[in-house]
């Protein structure tokens, strides 16, 4: 965070189905933490994302429901936009990658790679499904990982060792239309170069110290194995148009264009707002929130194509990569029934809920996640209600009904206050650390350890029966002041509910949070629960239907 300006970028969905809680997990939300932080320190922050429209999942999709691809997508960015408004998620923009903006960086870039010879075209073998009568891409084909031996695995990469290869790679193909093998036919694609950008690329991966260090080792292992060309042409319908007479009918290969929106979408942004787009990109930090499972096109491609343009914009200072979130030890999976929608859990508990619970378990690193309906729970109610919801509670109950709702004036501060208070001081100041490198869960242990110092020092002090206890509240009325400025990055609604009830304006200051601010004879308002204890029946329920399989 050296600089004044940030730009924070999530991965974006798929434009192809409801988002589910593992979407969740890695990107959106410790992006809009950190973008919360971020402006909470007085930063300047373009916080964008888009959905994903182009691909054959997306055409497949379509096809299947028998809807225009153009008339899918537009559904499902709608829905994906209130789906995370609803979550909190609050993106300065979103777009999708089939706006004009994104058409015509795509087509520019690859004007300029082609001027600047990282682009060539060769005929290529292809597979080819003459039962339909098509040319089979990416995610028309399934077979075995030429690398891991992986079985089942999409044609244009595996997900379980995470290389990427192409659909006359894969062993033992079949359509994933009509399952019969295909066959071979040659077709004309464009190539970018990238092997000839090796160099480049482990040079900036070995000099970039923000990059995570076990991602960007196997990612110069992958380097030095030998990386080949990437095909970025598809012979579909539905995509970017390729900008040249001869490749009429064909379109980029999704991941040629995709990321690219990253850019297309901030600079959109910036000119809505009357400001120099491209200036203030190449003047930002820049953060490339994703999951494990993309590293691969964000660590070689997105990085390539830009030294491509001779940097013509600006790189990542970081690229935040997290693992992916299983559910009761399980993968997700829908058609098994392991699996938990986003509105379907938001429209039964509060979002604030799911952002802490996930959050709290979240490391910053690439371990799988383990979402537990029982320790959502504990962790729910053990901490959220009975610690931060407890001591916000019987501190603003306590002015409310023996001191009017005024803060009440202190008297000489103990040895035991002056304790307290640098407690309070020193809170922000080590939580922003963590937050600052993207370590919200360890952010979250340090608030829990905070909101036990607070209990600590009501019960201790006992204000109710202690010739002290205005001095106590007074001070404990500025705690609780803290506690909502330095928990609102991660349950922004609990936060602003509680600066109502303390009769402040919702103007979060990072920098500030640790000041004695409410002075004394300051009125607040009703004090009101923040948090709903989870019944152990509403858990048993949501754990009976795991497994239920759906069509």
């Amino acid at each position: 965070m050296e600089k004044d300006s940030i730009i924070i970028t999530s991965a974006l969905p798929y434009a192809n189905g409801e988002l589910h809680l593992g979407h969740i997990v890695s990107t959106y939300l410790p992006a809009d933490i950190f973008a919360r932080f971020c402006r909470a320190k007085g930063k300047k922050v373009a916080f964008v994302c888009a959905t994903d429209d182009y691909g054959t999942p997306i055409l497949l999709r379509s096809e299947k429901e028998g809807t225009n691809p153009s008339d899918y997508v537009e559904y499902w960015n709608k829905r994906d936009h209130k789906d995370f408004e609803d979550t909190d998620i609050k993106f300065d923009y979103f777009s999708k990658t089939s706006s004009k903006e994104n058409t015509e960086l795509t087509q520019y870039f690859f004007k300029k790679l082609l001027e600047n010879d990282l682009i060539y075209k060769n005929k290529i073998t292809q597979l080819y499904c003459e039962k339909d009568g098509k040319f089979l891409p990416d995610r028309y084909v399934t077979g075995e990982c030429p690398y891991c031996k992986e079985n089942e695995q999409y044609s244009d990469g595996c997900e379980k060792c995470g290389r990427v290869f192409t659909n006359f790679e894969v062993l033992n193909p079949k359509c994933i239309i009509c399952k019969t093998k295909p066959v071979v036919k040659n077709s004309t694609h464009y190539f970018f170069r990238l092997s000839k950008l090796s160099d480049n690329l482990k040079e900036w991966l070995s000099n970039n110290e923000n990059l995570q260090t076990n991602v960007k080792n196997y990612v110069i292992n992958w380097i030095e194995d030998g990386l080949k060309d990437w095909d970025i042409t598809r012979d579909i319908t539905w995509g970017v148009p390729i900008p040249l007479e001869e490749a009429k009918g064909q379109v980029f290969y999704g991941w040629f264009d995709n990321h690219l929106c990253y850019i297309s979408s901030t600079l959109k942004y910036f000119e809505q707002n009357g400001l120099e787009p491209k200036k203030i990109w190449n003047e930002s930090e820049i953060y490339h929130y994703i999951g494990k499972d993309i590293v691969y096109h964000h660590f070689l491609f997105l990085p390539a194509m830009r030294i491509g343009l001779n940097n013509e914009y600006k790189l990542p200072e970081f690229i935040p990569t997290r693992g992916h979130l299983i559910l009761q030890g399980e993968k997700f999976s829908k058609s098994r029934g392991i699996y938990i929608g986003l509105r379907e859990f938001i429209d039964e508990f509060p979002s604030d809920y799911l952002r802490y619970y996930l959050a709290r378990i979240t490391p910053y690193d690439q371990s799988d996640v383990n979402f537990d309906w029982d320790d959502f729970q504990v962790k729910i109610n053990n901490e959220l209600v009975a610690s931060i919801g407890n001591f916000i509670h019987r501190t603003l109950t306590f002015i409310n009904s023996k001191f009017e709702k005024r803060i009440p004036s202190p008297g000489e501060m103990s040895e035991v206050d002056k304790k307290f208070i640098e407690e309070i001081k020193n809170i922000p100041l080590v939580t922003g650390k963590f937050l600052e490198n993207n370590k919200t869960d360890k952010a979250i242990r340090e608030i829990l350890s905070f909101s036990d110092k607070c209990n600590k020092y009501f019960q201790e002090k006992a204000p109710w029966s202690s010739n002290d206890g205005n001095t106590t509240l007074y001070i404990c009325a500025n705690a609780v002041l803290t506690l909502g400025t330095i928990i609102s990055p991660f349950i922004p609604k609990a936060s602003n509910h509680l600066f109502k009830q303390i009769n402040v304006e919702n103007e979060i200051n990072w920098n500030e949070a640790g000041d004695i601010k409410l002075e004394s004879g300051h009125e607040i308002n009703q004090a009101e629960i923040l948090f709903e204890k989870i019944e152990s029946e509403k858990i048993e329920k949501k754990k009976s239907e795991l497994g239920q399989e759906t069509q």
